[in-house]
């Protein structure tokens, strides 16, 4: 499937700012399951811009405007040839993740900050389905499954800010509340898994040719001897319907768009994501 993804984000600002610095993370990558055919970022005004990839790997279009500015747009334009994921036969038992090499190699992974540490409760509800897992294969299902049968899909309920246990302790939130939820779950029971940040398109079966609105998506990988993904949001297998943007620990090291400005007002931001299925 090929999808073409473009992705608006307008900043009003309540009198000018005079300079603003800012990083974009929009670039699809590409992997086993998609190649990044085209990728575009326009910003007006006019910035200095240079690309870079980060720790994890991500593509970074850092940018700054030295001039006056009422108002800044980030345009970002892609086209992603996806593929449907593979399933891997084999899965690491509960000894192999338990091996020296996978809690070394993938120590940032295994910790629990504050935005992903589960409450007391959750992390008893998780212990519990560990327990009954035969494997850290069944483990993950069973914890992605407990996350979407107790948390309320509700847009508006969480800010980006919110806590694994503050979501956990209101059952609402929204697909990145479930990926930090499902994350320190898994983390607690010694399975590393980290954040992707990325685009789902909205309908079951796309058409071809037909622009819908989207928006910006959240899911999880865990590693079974590679990564894998699971979306802790969506009862439905991975599909090619999935793009991936950025990885990371959590949503703080994938922030699509982060930045700072010099100016007296505040600012307002409005998002605008539109997905066309290509062929």
């Amino acid at each position: 499937m090929q999808l073409r993804i473009v992705h608006t984000t307008t900043f009003e600002y309540d009198g000018k700012a005079s300079a603003s610095v800012n990083q974009a993370r929009l670039t699809p990558v590409t992997s086993p399951e998609q190649i990044l055919v085209h990728s575009r970022i326009e910003v007006h005004p006019a910035p200095y811009t240079y690309e870079y990839r980060d720790y994890y790997g991500n593509a970074v279009t850092s940018f700054e405007i030295m001039e006056p500015h009422d108002q800044l747009t980030v345009t970002a334009t892609s086209t992603v040839q996806t593929e449907p994921h593979h399933h891997l036969d084999h899965h690491l038992s509960w000894a192999d993740m338990a091996a020296w090499d996978v809690s070394d190699r993938w120590a940032e992974f295994l910790f629990l900050p504050d935005l992903v540490a589960p409450s007391e409760d959750f992390a008893t509800r998780v212990k519990d389905a560990g327990d009954a897992a035969a494997s850290p294969a069944d483990a993950v299902a069973a914890v992605a499954a407990l996350v979407r049968g107790e948390v309320e899909y509700l847009p508006g309920s969480t800010g980006v800010h919110s806590t694994a246990a503050e979501v956990w302790a209101q059952r609402a939130g929204v697909c990145q509340d479930m990926a930090h939820l499902t994350i320190g779950g898994l983390r607690s029971l010694g399975i590393p898994a980290r954040y992707v940040s990325g685009y789902l398109h909205p309908a079951p079966d796309p058409v071809v040719g037909l622009q819908v609105t989207g928006q910006s998506h959240a899911w999880i990988e865990w590693w079974d001897g590679a990564w894998r993904a699971v979306d802790p949001s969506q009862d439905a297998a991975m599909d090619e319907r999935y793009v991936t943007v950025a990885v990371g620990r959590d949503y703080t090291d994938v922030k699509p768009l982060s930045g700072i400005y010099s100016g007296s007002g505040s600012s307002t931001m409005t998002v605008d994501v539109q997905i066309t299925r290509l062929s």
